[in-house]
């Protein structure tokens, strides 16, 4: 085989970067991927015959086919979508129970769905914890669409799903009939045998041994492992549980040993390895990072090693999984392996987890920066250390555990991970929140990356590399200080929340979205779930380059705002927090708000907030009702703008009977009324801008008179997030 590789007219790794640069071209529709298909081509022409260029091209041409077609697959499976459901096939490895709530992927009519059902009874929840066999299901349900990104930089569940082969969910609201059925499907059959693995260490380990034995081992963590997945995500060494290389080369080499304890030879270990490799990547869930190391190791089994190796390993993925290089899980893989590749082969023992820690802290942080927007210093330090804990200790020990359960089951060593975990929390309470860089556009996040090619081909030269070193400090700088100003309306669940920051860096936000009510329940219906806060608001002031906020003012006092303080306060660093003068009065509000131990401060009516030049001046914070809940007016830019609260309307423009307005933001709750949206028009502003609570539901009764006001009103659960953007004027943006 290598005999035929090496027979390729131009590198390999030539070749699979310019089917990389075609495939984005083609599945992201990116005319900066087209670009830089084009631009490799020129190339090509200008170093090699043209025979070699038409061999090339029909290369490009059929893997370009290959392409079109799945693209052509995936747009027909979302377009045509089915009606009904009757019938559901479970994917057993694919079940998370978190309190009453049960998800899980199932097959029906070949087509595959995410699944979801509200647990009727205890009972219930403990027998679809169990559940490892293959199962069917008769029932009753909806089927709806994906939900999209709602945020700018926010997680697109439907994008998610689609990269999984999923264009529809289904929540069941009946299982009218559960029966235990068989399967030839080798993929079904592993599911099945990855549950019950998971299941027997779930039964038989105690907390939290089992979370690192079926992570590590298997790479499932269940919702009990939340606490901690926080923590490992704030230090910056998540990616431990990340099943790689190490892993993969872990138990290759443990099969290679007893099969040559059996006098098998070599060759023939060759050849066993394909399906030893097939059963290992279906326990792990056929984890993307899994099947690039399981690649890399059977090719270099032939004698096909080096940046061969790395190019081989992308143009099979390519084929298999078209869909690898979507997710972030398949980019970062692939850019580990590469960025070790050009720096030699994986070495072993401590050296080797020394330049890993390194790498993969420093060496990848632009792509980092692109999906996570931060990066923890800590996790340079902490990578070598708990790699070395992890790979060398742990993976071992674990093994050898779960393999001698099956004789008797050894829980004495649960101590261990006790330990493990208290010194966790306590390096967490010691180290320093992320340096937050922001997210990088495409043209800047590929600016990053050249830069990083030319450091590698000048690392010899110091002047070369101090030079390029400082480019990338500017660019990183550009990002997290783009010179613009910005108000966005973000799309919160429930409440509101209003990002403004000018060209200074000067940042306001005001009001930070409510914790979602839920009704009482008992314990076992009780679910482990991120807050509004946590998926909405923070991901997105991080992928703006946020650490720091000047000015938090709550314009209201609604408590259901102050878990959501305390995330903030905890993420970034907070100046100060201003609330109204009759929010000072409000003990218990009060108490809990110092919880957050950030300076508290009253703003008054006539006082003002500036930015952006001028500033929002607060013309009232009561309503007819004494209801405390400030309303905002100023002139940004070249637009006025009012931000009104829970203050009705009507209360505001008698008060006012003079003002105007070109934009307004409002809430819901002040929107809903009839007798507002004829004061809207009173006011007749340009543009309307309304946060919708998604989780309460209002009558709309005033639609008609909404629409007379025209395309001006903009809701955030129409359009999602609402961004004005600008220098000295402002265009208005949407995410849909």
């Amino acid at each position: 085989m290598s005999q035929w590789i090496n027979r390729f007219p131009i590198p390999k790794i030539y070749l699979s970067f310019l089917l990389l640069w075609l495939y984005y071209a083609i599945f992201s529709a990116s005319v900066l991927a087209l670009l830089g298909f084009v631009f490799l081509l020129i190339c090509l022409f200008f170093q090699f015959p043209w025979k070699t260029v038409v061999k090339v091209l029909l290369v490009c041409s059929l893997f370009g086919s290959w392409f079109v077609f799945q693209k052509w697959q995936q747009e027909e499976a979302s377009q045509h979508l089915v009606n009904t459901v009757d019938t559901v096939r479970v994917l057993p490895d694919t079940i998370k129970v978190n309190g009453d709530s049960l998800s899980f992927r199932g097959k029906a009519d070949g087509r595959l769905f995410q699944v979801y059902y509200k647990l009727q009874s205890e009972a219930e929840k403990e027998k679809f914890q169990q559940l490892s066999d293959l199962h069917e299901m008769v029932v009753k349900g909806k089927l709806a669409s994906p939900q999209g990104a709602n945020n700018f930089a926010g997680f697109d569940y439907r994008n998610y799903l689609k990269t999984q082969g999923i264009c529809q969910t289904l929540t069941i609201s009946e299982i009218v009939e559960l029966k235990q059925i068989s399967s030839w499907d080798i993929g079904e059959n592993l599911s099945s045998l990855r549950r019950k693995a998971v299941v027997w260490i779930k039964r038989n380990f105690p907390d939290p041994m089992r979370n690192y034995m079926t992570g590590l081992l298997l790479g499932h963590l269940d919702m009990d492992f939340e606490e901690m997945n926080e923590l490992y995500s704030s230090l910056g060494i998540i990616h431990l549980f990340a099943l790689s290389g190490m892993q993969v080369g872990f138990f290759m080499d443990a099969f290679k040993k007893l099969l040559l304890r059996f006098d098998l030879t070599q060759e023939k270990f060759k050849w066993l390895a394909y399906p030893f490799s097939l059963v290992y990547a279906g326990l792990t869930g056929f984890s993307a990072s899994v099947i690039r190391s399981l690649l890399q190791k059977l090719l270099a089994q032939h004698g096909i090693k080096s940046l061969d190796n790395f190019a081989l390993t992308m143009l099979i993925l390519f084929l298999i999984m078209p869909n690898f290089f979507l997710t972030a899980g398949g980019v970062l893989s692939c850019a580990y392996a590469f960025i070790l590749t050009m720096t030699g082969e994986e070495v072993a023992g401590i050296k080797g987890l020394v330049r890993e820690s390194c790498i993969i802290s420093l060496g990848i942080l632009p792509i980092l920066s692109f999906y996570f927007s931060e990066f923890q210093p800590w996790s340079i330090l902490l990578t070598f250390f708990f790699s070395f804990l992890f790979d060398m200790v742990l993976l071992p020990l674990l093994s050898i555990l779960f393999c001698l359960s099956f004789i008797y089951p050894i829980t004495q060593f649960n101590f261990l991970f006790e330990w493990l975990e208290n010194i966790i929390r306590y390096i967490s309470q010691l180290s320093t929140r992320p340096l937050v860089f922001g997210q990088p556009s495409l043209w800047i996040l590929i600016l990053l990356l050249i830069i990083l090619a030319l450091i590698y081909d000048y690392r010899k030269n110091l002047k070369k590399i101090s030079m390029l070193v400082i480019v990338a400090i500017s660019l990183f700088l550009v990002t997290k200080h783009p010179l613009e100003n910005e108000i966005t309306v973000l799309d919160m669940e429930q409440g509101r929340s209003i990002f403004l920051r000018d060209m200074t860096g000067k940042t306001i936000l005001l009001d930070v979205g409510e914790k979602s009510e839920r009704d009482k329940k008992e314990a076992w219906q009780e679910r482990i779930s991120s807050s509004n806060a946590e998926r909405s608001l923070i991901p997105y002031l991080k992928s703006r380059g946020v650490a720091k906020i000047d000015q938090l003012v709550l314009t209201t006092s609604d408590t259901k705002q102050l878990d959501h303080v305390l995330e903030i306060s905890k993420s970034f660093e907070l100046e100060e927090i201003l609330v109204s003068e009759e929010t000072l009065s409000k003990r218990e509000f009060m108490d809990k708000l110092k919880k957050s131990k950030v300076k508290v401060a009253a703003i008054k009516t006539g006082q003002q907030l500036f930015i952006f030049g001028s500033g929002l001046e607060v013309i009232t914070s009561q309503n007819s009702d004494k209801k405390d809940s400030m309303v905002l007016y100023g002139k940004l830019l070249n637009q006025t703008f009012l931000v009104t609260g829970d203050i009705e309307n009507k209360f505001l423009t008698k008060s006012y009977p003079k003002l105007q307005a070109d934009i307004v933001i409002t809430h819901q709750q002040a929107s809903n009324k009839k007798t507002d949206v004829e004061i809207l028009k009173t006011l007749q502003p340009k543009i309307t801008i309304i946060s919708v609570d998604k989780k309460k539901k209002y009558k709309e009764k005033n639609e008609e008179s909404n629409q007379e006001l025209g395309n001006s009103i903009y809701k955030t659960d129409q359009k999602g997030a609402i961004r004005f953007k600008g220098w000295s004027s402002w265009q208005i943006e949407t995410v849909r």
